[in-house]
């Protein structure tokens, strides 16, 4: 089994799947490895990577929190396996609490994108998405009901820089991570894309030691701490490389996919080869080998 994010690890800011990675994962779907988008996108969002992909296989959003099956017969949406909420006022403190340090908070619901109207990038956030947010005057007031997830907005690091306050503040009541250089992001207890991707392999009946599991950010930890070939792309966090088993080529080289082909795609020999170039590569990032010299002309 495969687990995938999406953002950082598939595709860049200009959103575009390349062509090595299409091939990569294609070859993996024909050959009935199963495929998985592990993202904290909305999984509306995520069906068209999905679908341009050719996946079959359930699609996870909001860091765990969602997963729908994907979609049949052109339907937008597929049929919903899991939803864990965030308690309605643990939402709207941490919108109070995302005020307070200057972030702006923004709901996301089901497939619903909740943005105060006086929001200035409400446009922004909705081409991310590709889906039009609904403005509503008062956030907390519109949080009646247990939500899917907050999401707090910075300027890129702040989230990070007030991750370790808002987890004190939260303990036990949500759990948060930075999901984006500018998203401090708050879903219920529990919830994570490890335990996501523990689900999906019950579902499937696999083994976690034969996953393999590939990310860029904070929200991705567990996840690839979980998996058997946990691989961190190599701009992640020191505690995302840290977690990881193997670290791939820069996104800029299709490294995900670069990934799969020699970890998932070749023979036994060639597998077991990649694995110890990708697990020197890990090392190397962390600082227990030196690259090697190259040699003087």
């Amino acid at each position: 089994m495969i687990a995938l994010d999406i953002d950082g690890t598939l595709v860049d800011d200009d959103l575009a799947l390349g062509e090595r990675t299409r091939a990569a994962i294609g070859r993996a779907v024909h050959r009935g490895i199963h495929v998985s988008l592990v993202t904290g996108r909305m999984t509306a969002s995520a069906v068209r990577f999905a679908a341009t992909l050719g996946l079959r296989d359930p699609i996870v959003g909001y860091q765990g929190a969602l997963a729908r099956e994907m979609p049949l017969h052109g339907d937008r949406l597929g049929r919903l396996l899991r939803h864990r909420p965030l308690p309605a006022a643990v939402a709207r403190d941490a919108v109070a609490w995302s005020r307070s340090v200057g972030l702006d908070a923004h709901a996301n619901h089901l497939e619903q994108l909740i943005i105060p109207a006086d929001d200035p990038q409400v446009d922004d956030y909705s081409a991310f998405l590709g889906t039009r947010a609904i403005r509503v005057r008062d956030l907390e007031d519109w949080i009646r009901h247990p939500i899917t997830k907050i999401v707090a907005v910075g300027a890129p690091g702040r989230p990070l820089a007030l991750l370790s306050a808002a987890r004190a503040r939260f303990l036990g009541r949500a759990d948060v991570t930075v999901a984006h250089p500018r998203f401090l992001e708050f879903v219920a207890p529990g919830v994570s894309k490890g335990q996501a991707v523990r689900w999906l392999a019950r579902r499937q009946g696999i083994p976690l030691g034969q996953v393999l599991a590939i990310g860029d950010q904070l929200n991705d930890v567990e996840m690839i701490a979980a998996v058997g070939h946990g691989t961190a792309m190599p701009q992640a966090p020191t505690q995302v490389i840290d977690a990881a088993r193997y670290v791939a080529l820069p996104i800029a080289e299709e490294g995900a996919g670069d990934a799969i082909a020699r970890l998932a795609l070749g023979t036994v020999h060639e597998s077991r080869e990649a694995a110890r170039a990708f697990e020197d590569g890990a090392a190397v990032l962390r600082g227990r080998l030196t690259p090697p010299r190259r040699a003087s002309a």
